[in-house]
């Protein structure tokens, strides 16, 4: 039976719709109302307050800290400067995923790693030989995603932190409510956003200066069901839908390399040594055989297809996660995975894993789509992700493109 998260005393009262579902042994909630609508505006033209405790959550110190971070990702960890974060995917010997996630580099010797699946074994196994520490942290370190337009502005007025020079993808240290607090410049959004990880024990005292502070800033809750069709439009993936970790698939096809992620540029096989850079090595020879790709859907085909039956176009009101056939010429190459309608593009879009060489920018393909129980198919093309890309994502603080949200 799942349990609260370190905010859960808060969560549960303000979820009107009762909806929960499990994420690594807790209870997150679905949608906070009836329906995700007005969650998913927050996140695109306010702000959003997003419980994200449940990722796993570990703390690599001592003096082989680094080169321990190296042997595992697939990114340069020297690299990595004090107060930067990494999202990186991290493979075993054969060259798949794991799994990916953050690492930030807190000090010379000290890494805070984030992960949606355990790793703590995967860890510790390589780590045989070095002078390092892996603790566990998970239930230690409480997380809130702060997502939004909005966000940026609202933490300015928070936290006593330098929200003002707080670049992409690196992180400050400060308080809020008088609680010590790491905030970092990242989410799973696409959007200007943030995470604030907190000592789990003093999580809901931040919670309540957010929300308090937040109302000049239009802040909600929100839930998955927003936070999932966020991510479609920022073209971000999620384990066990989009691709499977290694340790878990059950056949081969549910493998991926981080070049059939299409994560190529977060794989650095010339500096150094890691896990899997053989293989890469030689898949990237040999080529990329599937790439997980966007594609946009032909709209007017599917209300077209609804108009031949005397219906009304059907909206999804959510994500879906059930995996569709894509076609070329009458023959299956590829599914896609996750299919959601976009608010901000109005357009029906995907992710899918294509066979080589229909993955291609601009290739023309067929989606399956079924009404009334009669499968149909309808034109669908490739396109380059992230489908939503707003310039406030990286934009310096109170820069014109900041809080503004750009023309679909």
């Amino acid at each position: 039976m799942p349990i609260g998260t370190a905010v859960h005393a808060r969560t549960f009262p303000l979820c009107e719709s009762l909806s929960f579902r499990e994420w690594s042994g807790y209870y997150a909630v679905s949608a906070y109302e009836a329906h995700h609508e007005h969650e998913f505006n927050a996140i695109r033209n306010a702000a959003a307050l997003i419980d994200v405790s449940p990722l796993f959550k570990y703390i690599v110190s001592g003096s082989d800290a680094v080169r321990l971070v190296d042997r595992v990702i697939t990114r340069d960890a020297h690299a990595l400067a004090v107060g930067q974060v990494y999202y990186t995917p991290w493979c075993d010997e054969d060259g798949f995923v794991i799994d990916d996630g953050t690492v930030t580099r807190l000090a010379e010797d000290r890494f805070r790693w984030t992960a949606a699946d355990p790793s703590l074994r995967w860890l510790t196994q390589n780590s045989a030989g070095l002078d390092v520490r892996i603790e566990d942290a998970s239930e230690r370190i409480a997380a809130l995603a702060l997502q939004g337009p909005t966000s940026g502005a609202l933490l300015d007025a928070v936290a006593d932190a330098d929200i003002r020079a707080l670049k992409y993808f690196r992180m400050t240290s400060g308080t809020i409510a008088g609680v010590p607090v790491d905030i970092s410049r990242t989410g799973y959004t696409g959007d200007l956003g943030y995470e604030l990880w907190v000592p789990w024990d003093r999580a809901v005292p931040v919670w309540d200066a957010l929300m308090e502070g937040g109302r000049p800033f239009d802040i909600h809750p929100a839930g998955m069901l927003a936070l999932d069709v966020a991510r479609v439009e920022a073209g971000l993936l999620l384990i066990d839908v989009d691709f499977h970790s290694s340790k878990k698939a059950l056949v081969r096809g549910q493998l991926y390399t981080p070049f059939q992620m299409s994560l190529d540029r977060l794989v650095q096989l010339d500096r150094r040594p890691f896990i899997g850079r053989g293989a890469l090595q030689k898949e990237r020879r040999l080529g990329i055989a599937r790439r997980i790709v966007g594609l946009e859907i032909g709209w007017a085909a599917v209300e077209h297809l609804y108009e031949e039956v005397g219906m009304s176009p059907q909206l999804p009101l959510a994500a879906s996660r059930t995996a569709v056939p894509v076609y070329k010429a009458g023959r299956q190459v590829g599914r896609a995975t996750t299919t959601a309608w976009s608010p901000v593009l109005k357009k029906l879009i995907a992710l899918a894993t294509i066979d080589a060489p229909h993955y291609s920018e601009g290739s023309q393909l067929e989606f399956e789509f079924t009404i009334e129980a009669v499968r149909h198919r309808v034109p669908a093309i490739v396109v380059k992700t992230p489908f939503f890309n707003p310039p406030r994502k990286t934009a310096p603080f109170g820069s014109p493109e900041e809080g503004r949200l750009p023309k679909s």
